[in-house]
């Protein structure tokens, strides 16, 4: 798996969407914090994008469970690359907000998790969406809604 930072300069050429499959043939490498937490875009259709982890030992806080911070990051990719989806060529964006709910903990014992992020509403200026983080029987384990600026690179 190739990783490594691409920057809004590459993105000026393409489509929010075409970047996102990009990523995914493997024409752009995956961000490095997808190495970090064992994350993969997976799928990215036009108002929707989909991650896969896993979560492992590695991500224990304290207490024994999954941190927070792992369902945050999945959840915050994918919603925001959902508004991705829908960004024309010459433009970028930045997540400005986003609430999370925690329904279930998760553990090492947890297995493969998908972040499903699909857009709710986006403008000239702003992109609305929402997520679920599921596991592979499709409980959902936590659900979050963001904003997103869009501008002109």
């Amino acid at each position: 798996m190739n990783y490594g930072v691409i920057g809004m300069e590459a993105m000026k050429g393409v489509s929010g969407l075409e970047f996102l499959q990009g990523i995914i043939s493997g024409r752009f490498p995956q961000p490095p914090i997808a190495q970090l937490l064992n994350m993969h875009l997976i799928e990215a259709e036009k108002g929707r994008a989909v991650f896969a982890a896993t979560p492992a030992a590695s991500h224990y806080n304290p207490l024994g469970t999954v941190h927070g911070v792992f369902a945050a990051t999945i959840l915050d990719s994918c919603m925001a690359c959902a508004v991705q989806t829908m960004i024309e060529t010459g433009f970028g964006y930045t997540t400005i907000e986003f609430k999370i709910t925690y329904v279930r903990p998760m553990t090492d014992q947890t297995g493969p998790v998908r972040g499903i992020g699909e857009v709710i509403n986006v403008g000239r200026r702003l992109g609305v969406s929402e997520g679920k983080l599921v596991d592979a029987q499709g409980k959902v384990l936590a659900h979050g809604t963001t904003s997103c600026m869009i501008f002109p690179l």
